[in-house]
Parts: structure tokens; sequence; C-alpha cells
């Protein structure tokens, strides 16, 4: 069984200040990877299985809807927990989410603890982990 500090967090975010707000939030407790555009996560998703996935909606060429959409498409990525993270707001735009597979839908701007809360939540959940 896994322990929490051994797990690994994908941070996928196109803005460099959120990557580096969201390493110093999480890059204490847990492994972290990043990737800054959808193409790049898929291929770190495939690689590397990280335990969950921080996943930006709004990014270049290919968003995140289409990256979750791909990562649960896949079986060998399909069980990663998603959450998404985005300034979109709307109840449409989190409904689509979780709809997509995301188990959870955080908004921008965000509160570091709120992250921290939700991932350790999320990550304790899907590994059967007790802190």
């Amino acid at each position: 069984m896994k322990d929490l500090s051994e797990c690994t967090v994908l941070i996928v975010d196109d803005t460099e200040t959120n990557v580096d707000i969201l390493v110093d939030t999480l890059g204490e407790d847990y492994d972290i990877a990043v990737a800054m555009d959808g193409e790049s996560a898929l291929e770190i998703a495939e690689e590397d299985s990280p335990d969950l996935i921080l996943l930006d909606i709004m990014m270049p060429d290919m968003d995140g809807y289409e990256v979750c959409k791909r990562l649960k498409d896949n079986p060998e990525t399909a069980d990663i927990p998603v959450i998404f993270l985005s300034a979109l707001t709307g109840a449409d735009e989190k409904q689509k989410g979780l709809e997509l597979g995301a188990v959870d839908f955080l908004t921008k701007p965000f509160n570091p603890s709120e992250i921290q809360d939700k991932v350790k939540e999320h990550l304790t959940a899907s590994k059967n982990i007790e802190d």
C-alpha cells in the first residue's frame, strides 16, 4: 500500500504562475509532475501513471475537457482521478467536467488549503490510504 507522501500529482496548466503556486502548495507533500499543455499531459499520464491530475480547462490546442475525455477513454489512464481547476465558474462547465469523469471541480482563484484538502481527500479515497 502506498503512503500519501509517495503519491504523484500531475499539474496541467498553461500559466506558469498557476503552476508555481500549485507546486509550492503541494510540493512538500507529494511528488509533482508538470505539463504545460494537453498533449504533454496525456504523454506523462500514460508513461508515468500519476496518482491524481489537477487539470486546467482553458488551454491552447487541446482544452482540459478533451484531455479528460482521452484519459478516461484510455484503459491505462482511466482510473486516475482528475480534478478540474478552472476560472470557468458556471454550473454547466462543472457539470460537463463531472460528466466526463472528473472527481471534482475547483475554481480559480483557488485557496491553497482547499487544494491541499481536496487532493488529500481524493488520493485517500482512490488509493484506500489511511492518513
